[in-house]
């Protein structure tokens, strides 16, 4: 009787040991986060360069679908802002109060950014922005859980003035404040701010600020804005736009005959080649842009072992997308790299020192970010000003390089650093628009 008891007694336990660890079981298997993904598939903005840094975020992120990040599932659900800011905003709120994801991810208009971080910051969410660059997200806001490892616009604008400006003997035979420069630019955030940073590059360079205008990116005409260049007849246009923007300006630019030594661009429609190139045709030669560095460019010799094989697997996985491309663009390398950051460091720090996937644990996880430089796909490092500061949220360690596109490559020509060749200046005499 007693050996009987006994022997009900252990199956007992065993079926409750194992029924509790088939819970544990499904319990872990259930464990996930789910990321709410905006880009502008539709629209302007998606040719641009947003539907690109769309693909450069997905692979990253299809990648860890299939591997898991510290035992939760990634489940990535996708939006498109379709490049207008209020689709954007209702986008994000539909995806962390319906769709219920613990975050959103993404974004390319600064347009987009600055509002959609707002209303985040507002719902206590938690928001990585892989893209925009307008430094009036963070100026001042004081946001908690909102981070950008992205350089900011300003330093876009510093960057090519700074190129001018230690070129500006050598290259075109003046001295600084005997250069003639215009500044013009989309005018919504993302062109603000880089103008902001093209004026106080000119200030500080000592140049001669012949023409500062902005405009609207949908404008159907810019030939009033192309015989105004032609009036101010400047050596050198630093301009900030997106695309059909760019083709329109320098389609009706070669129409009136506008003439000048150098075109300087700044991210955006400037970074995606396929477009310069399909709307300018050999034109497209010679002009400069500011960004990130491509992936594909970056010194490898100088950075973390580990980023070169994840480089290889996104440019793989990128030409089965979109085969026979000339340039990968650097905003498929933007797209990932960026989120790369956030799935190999942050979150799996959230997880193990604090707790979960709650935007407190992403919060305090991103705050203690510390990777130097040569530590990301892009060259530099990542560590976020703390609360309390101006640019609370946004990567003190992040910087554009100039590349220039010469004959389908594009190659890093400034700082000298990270230059690959020299910078052809000024446009080489026959060329549509060169003033020689």
């Amino acid at each position: 009787m007693r050996l009987r008891m006994a022997a009900r007694l252990v199956r007992g336990l065993l079926v409750a040991m194992s029924a509790t660890g088939l819970a544990v079981s499904v319990q872990a298997q259930d464990k996930k986060i789910k990321i709410g993904v905006v880009f502008d598939l539709t629209g302007p903005l998606a040719g641009g360069g947003s539907e690109l840094n769309y693909v450069g975020a997905k692979i990253v992120l299809d990648h860890f679908a299939k591997t898991g990040v510290e035992g939760y599932k990634i489940e990535a659900v996708y939006a498109d802002a379709q490049s207008k800011p209020d689709i954007a905003i209702n986008e994000s709120v539909r995806l962390l109060e319906q769709e219920k994801v613990d975050m959103v991810l993404g974004f390319f208009s600064s347009a987009q950014c600055v509002p959609v971080a707002a209303r985040v910051e507002q719902l206590k969410k938690f928001m990585w922005m892989t893209t925009c660059i307008s430094s009036a997200v963070f100026n001042e806001k004081g946001y908690k859980y909102v981070f950008r490892p992205q350089a900011s616009g300003d330093q876009f604008g510093m960057m090519t003035m700074d190129f001018i400006a230690q070129n500006a003997k050598a290259k075109f035979d003046k001295e600084p404040k005997d250069l003639r420069v215009a500044i013009i630019h989309e005018d919504g955030a993302y062109g603000v701010d880089v103008s902001r940073g093209n004026e106080a590059g000119a200030k500080k360079a000592g140049f001669n600020v012949v023409m500062k205008e902005g405009y609207s990116a949908t404008a159907p005409d810019l030939s009033a804005l192309v015989t105004k260049l032609k009036r101010a007849k400047p050596d050198v246009i630093f301009h900030t736009g997106y695309n059909p923007d760019i083709t329109l300006l320098l389609r009706q630019a070669r129409e009136q005959g506008l003439k000048f030594g150098a075109l300087m661009g700044h991210g955006a429609g400037y970074g995606v080649y396929e477009k310069l190139k399909e709307g300018m045709g050999a034109d497209a030669t010679y002009i400069f842009n500011a960004d990130p560095i491509s992936i594909w460019l970056a010194n490898q010799k100088t950075m973390d072992p580990k980023l070169a094989p994840v480089i290889k697997m996104v440019g793989e996985e990128f030409d089965k997308i979109r085969p026979g491309v000339a340039i990968r663009s650097a905003h498929v390398g933007i797209g990932a790299s960026n989120t790369y950051v956030f799935m190999s460091d942050v979150l799996p720090r959230a997880i193990k020192e604090y707790g979960g996937v709650d935007p407190d644990a992403l919060r305090k996880a991103a705050l203690d970010t510390d990777i130097p430089e040569g530590g990301t796909m892009l060259g530099f490092g990542v560590k976020f000003y703390g609360e309390g500061t101006p640019m609370a949220g946004q990567n003190e360690r992040s910087f554009p390089v100039v590349i220039q596109y010469i004959d389908d490559k594009s190659s890093v020509v400034w700082p000298k650093s990270q230059a690959q060749r020299e910078a052809v200046l000024p446009l080489p005499k026959g060329t549509t628009y060169s003033n020689q």
